[in-house]
């Protein structure tokens, strides 16, 4: 069976994560958020180490041996480190402010690529993230890059009541030297400022249509 993928790039507070749930729905698509498997990874060096750890095959072996678990479950995707799944805990300030600094460990890059490749012999998802579209899946004909302006995306951010840096994070994710954000060559890119969420889903699914994945009546 042959699944499809549509991979979704942005920067933080650009929409992804609720227009991706969105398309997930109308689709009938497994939703995956990539950030997840990078916020367990975080949560798990701040647990172990009690810091950002400077060796990223530190992190790498220990999540290894831990048991460091990606999968599917209802639709949506499940992570787990040492047979514990961590829910709130992945948002807290102290995540919030390590995460990219993880994210940008090129063993951590790798160990994850393997674990979001291998989603997609399960199910057709909807993938979101900051390299989706040029690393994971640059092969898939689906890739959209949502932005904001950086006002509307602190706004979404502070109405999240998650406390972190926009311009920080953007800096550091699109500096970073283990796949740089960036938006893919091919991908639509859709400015979603002013936009709803309806009217950026609806945009997608149109687009979609275009390049030829079938979009049922009964999704729409």
């Amino acid at each position: 069976m042959t699944y499809s993928v549509v991979a979704i790039d942005g920067p933080a507070a650009s929409g992804k994560s609720t227009v991706s749930r969105e398309l997930a729905r109308r689709l009938g698509f497994s939703y995956v958020n990539s950030g997840s498997l990078y916020r367990a990874a975080t949560w798990w060096a701040l647990r172990t180490f009690g810091r950002v750890p400077e060796s990223g095959e530190l992190l790498v072996q220990s999540l290894i041996e831990a048991g460091f678990y990606a999968g599917l479950k209802n639709h949506a995707s499940v992570v787990e480190v040492d047979g514990l799944k961590p829910g709130p805990e992945l948002f807290t300030e102290e995540v919030n402010d390590a995460v990219s600094a993880i994210s940008a460990l090129p063993e951590v890059r790798s160990l994850l690529l393997g674990q979001l490749r291998d989603y997609v012999g399960q199910d057709s998802i909807i993938m979101e993230g900051r390299d989706i579209g040029s690393v994971v899946f640059p092969e898939s004909p689906y890739k959209f890059y949502l932005d904001a302006s950086p006002q509307e995306r602190e706004r979404r951010r502070a109405a999240q009541g998650v406390e972190d840096s926009i311009a920080k994070r953007d800096r550091i994710d699109s500096t970073r030297k283990a796949a740089p954000l960036k938006v893919a060559a091919d991908a639509c890119v859709i400015d979603s400022t002013s936009l709803t969420l309806h009217g950026v889903v609806e945009e997608i699914l149109f687009r979609l249509e275009q390049k030829g994945l079938v979009v049922t009546k009964a999704a729409k």
